[in-house]
């Protein structure tokens, strides 16, 4: 599904865009705002890994089932 919408850019900007994305527009556009869905979910990952390595109660709490991990499997 495709949506249209409608934005204003300096004549700067605009100009920018022509030179770089061409006669497809929409195509770099669209591009440019994956990278940076990308990097934005990216950068939440790295924060919940952060948070998490700082979460002392739950890293305790870790440990404590590290030691369960194995439980009921064989070495094959």
């Amino acid at each position: 599904m495709t949506h249209r919408t409608t934005i204003t850019l300096d004549d700067e900007v605009f100009a920018f865009l022509n030179h770089v994305a061409g006669d497809n527009r929409s195509a770099y556009i669209n591009e440019l705002l994956r990278q940076e869905r990308n990097n934005s979910l990216k950068q939440a990952l790295i924060k919940a890994n952060q948070e998490e390595a700082e979460d002392t109660d739950y890293q305790e709490e870790l440990q404590s089932w590290e030691s369960t991990l194995s439980d009921g499997l064989t070495n094959d």
